[in-house]
């Protein structure tokens, strides 16, 4: 295992997930081990790491792709989580989701504000004391 992808993988992940993205690694760990190390290493240590894009801009295209693909909506939650947490507003999730019924088609886009509202009334739910 490379040590340093690792770490910048780890780092990356925790900017854009927080604790949640540990979560699932650990998760990966009883079944894949190697699975949760190769998703820490690749996409997070060599590539969100990389130069080129803010972690906002890496986010917005990772939650267009994945309203795209259409199927993967355990995966849009957890990006559309992280890009609040690297700066994105509402708003502007919900647009680039709105964005795809073009490419994509209107069930993605639909299937994909659905999942937005979703996280935001989670997140309400989480602000707002009971």
């Amino acid at each position: 295992m490379d040590s340093t992808r690792y770490t910048r993988g780890q780092d990356a992940l925790a900017r854009i997930h927080g604790h949640i993205g540990e979560g699932v690694m650990n998760a990966l760990g009883d079944i894949a081990p190697d699975f949760a190390r190769l998703i820490i290493e690749f996409p997070y240590g060599d590539i969100y790491s990389r130069q080129g894009l803010t972690p906002k801009e890496r986010q917005i295209a990772t939650i267009a792709s994945l309203v795209t693909l259409g199927n993967a909506p355990t995966e849009l939650k957890a990006h559309i989580q992280g890009s609040l947490n690297v700066g994105c507003t509402r708003e502007e999730i919900v647009e680039v989701i709105m964005q795809m019924a073009i490419y994509a088609g209107f069930p993605a886009a639909v299937n994909g504000l659905l999942v937005a509202k979703d996280v935001f009334a989670e997140l309400d739910k989480v602000s707002r004391p009971q």
